[in-house]
């Protein structure tokens, strides 16, 4: 198994629980929990993202009206959306490809539909069996505006939601919500059949932990480059690792060791920014959408975190500061509770053009499996992600897998 992401350890942990002898390869990270407030650090979206399980973002971004929106999106007008236009290189083919799937964005809503639609009870499962459910608040969530007319706006608009539902906020969250702000709601809505992992870092851990307990082998080593067959791995040390299978869920750095291998997955950096600190007073309310924003925020103890942005750009590239400080600005403006300096993040998702994952073998190599391209639905359809490649080792092929084939995009270079 490649790759030690919430999709990489969810995997590995259910194929070592059904009887498989897993060794776990990935490099070896820095703790978040070392990270001082006030400090910077660029880490994996495993860990960095807002603890959201979006049962509800059953539409791809690949969609038209996505992509007609997009101008006003753009991070210099105020919005989320930011591209690396000093290396244009990074994004400009796979927005080629983006383009054309926008004309299948109903296929791609059906497909994600049908792989959100197990979603929550997937995480509810998972946590059960790790005899924590604790880890999983199935509260819902809130989505929330302050100006009247984009409330308006919104409240006339038809959802796709899926197995979530939507609901008007009532109103003693309404004002409970808005007797935290600087400025009141003009309104909002309640989500159900959508839920928040109680910490990020400590799922990791959990799941972690249980590997290990159950007999998996950890090895803290990047895997460098994979056999032509797929058989044999080689560890960024030179050592090598003989495998019957071999699971890819590296993340961004899966295409970087198909393309070993002769063959490619358009595969993007898709980067996410937070902001952490901890709070003066209870929060008592689930992961609020402030949608005029595009901001999420979300409560992990007594730690805020509020995450925001879809900046597409080389997974290398260095941090752009200026989201941080836009993200200052929102909590600031917003008048959330801060009681500490700010923590601050930035991670990539491996997203494909078409904004579904993939699931599945490649043609002509039957002993590697690819789990990857998850983009901002990584940790919501982890746990599904993990049954459904449990089944595929065992030899089985579940129904409703085609359009997260590996190899839609052509797979061979």
């Amino acid at each position: 198994m490649i790759g030690g992401g919430i999709v990489g350890r969810t995997a590995a942990l259910a194929a070592q629980r059904a009887g498989f002898s897993v060794t776990l390869c990935w490099p070896q990270e820095r703790d978040p929990e070392d990270i001082s407030f006030g400090d910077a650090f660029v880490g994996p979206a495993s860990f960095g993202n807002a603890g959201h399980i979006a049962t509800e973002q059953v539409s791809p971004l690949a969609t038209p009206s996505f992509l007609f929106s997009a101008p006003r999106r753009l991070f210099r007008f105020g919005g989320a959306l930011d591209l690396g236009w000093r290396r244009p290189g990074a994004w400009l083919p796979w927005s080629l490809r983006f383009v054309r799937a926008t004309a299948r964005a109903s296929a791609g809503e059906r497909a994600l539909s049908f792989l959100l639609s197990d979603a929550l009870p997937a995480w509810k499962r998972l946590a059960d069996t790790l005899d924590a459910p604790f880890l999983v608040d199935d509260r819902g969530h809130l989505a929330a505006w302050q100006n009247p007319n984009a409330w308006r706006k919104a409240a006339r608009r038809p959802l796709r939601t899926g197995t979530a539902r939507a609901t008007p906020m009532p109103e003693d969250t309404l004002q409970a919500l808005s007797g935290r702000l600087r400025r009141p709601l003009a309104g909002g809505l309640r989500f159900e059949n959508t839920g928040q992992v109680a910490d990020p870092v400590r799922c990791l851990r959990a799941l972690l932990d249980a590997f290990t307990g159950a007999g998996g082998l950890v090895v803290r080593q990047a895997v460098s480059r994979l056999s032509d067959d797929a058989r044999v791995a080689t560890l960024a040390n030179g050592e090598t690792i003989e495998a019957g299978r071999i699971v890819l869920a590296a993340g961004v750095g899966t295409a970087r060791l198909l393309r070993g291998l002769g063959r490619s997955l358009p595969l993007i950096a898709e980067r996410g920014y937070h902001l952490e600190w901890r709070h003066d007073a209870p929060w008592p309310f689930p992961p609020l959408v402030f949608e005029e924003r595009a901001l999420i925020v979300s409560c992990f103890g007594d730690r805020l975190r509020a995450s925001s942005f879809v900046e597409f750009d080389r997974e290398d590239a260095p941090p752009d500061r200026r989201k941080w400080a836009r993200l200052e600005e929102h909590v600031r403006a917003l008048g959330l509770p801060v009681a500490s300096p700010f923590r601050r993040w930035m991670g990539a998702r491996p997203t494909l053009p078409d904004y579904l994952p993939a699931i599945g073998p490649l043609p002509g190599l039957p002993n590697l499996l690819v789990l990857s391209g998850h983009g901002h639905l990584g940790l919501t359809l982890a746990p599904r992600t993990a049954e459904i490649a449990l089944s595929l080792l065992r030899g089985e092929m579940p129904d409703g897998l085609g359009p997260f084939d590996p190899a839609r995009f052509g797979g061979r270079r």
